[in-house]
C-alpha cells in the first residue's frame, strides 16, 4: 500500500474511534479500490495551470505551496510528491472548486 492507502485507512479508523462512521462503514473502506495517483510530469503540470487559467502563483495558492514549488515542477527540476499528487490529481478530475472551498 502507498502512504496515501496508509493514511485513508488511519482517518478511517480515526473516524470510527470518534464515531463518525461506523463498523459497517469501516468494513466497507477499501482502500485498495482508491484510484491510483498519477506522478505528473513538468508539461502535464504547465497544462493544467494553464486549462485552469492561472497564474503560477494563484495555482500555488489553491495546493497550498509556493509559486516557486509551481515554478521548480513546471521546469522539471522538482516533482511533487504525497499529498500535493493527490490534490493534483482531485483537481485535474473535479476541478479547481473541489478545493476552493
Amino acid at each position: 500500500m502507498t502512504n496515501i492507502q496508509n493514511t485513508l485507512g488511519e482517518m478511517a479508523k480515526d473516524l470510527y474511534s470518534v464515531g463518525a462512521i461506523d463498523k459497517t462503514t469501516l468494513r466497507q473502506f477499501d482502500s485498495h479500490s482508491l484510484p491510483p495517483v498519477p506522478n505528473y510530469t513538468a508539461n502535464q503540470i504547465a497544462n493544467l495551470r494553464h486549462k485552469l487559467g492561472l497564474s503560477q502563483s494563484v495555482f500555488a495558492a489553491y495546493l497550498n505551496v509556493s509559486d516557486r514549488a509551481v515554478k521548480k515542477w513546471e521546469q522539471g527540476e522538482a516533482k511533487p510528491m504525497g499529498a500535493t499528487l493527490k490534490l493534483l490529481s482531485i483537481v485535474e478530475r473535479k476541478g479547481l472548486e473541489v478545493v476552493a472551498n
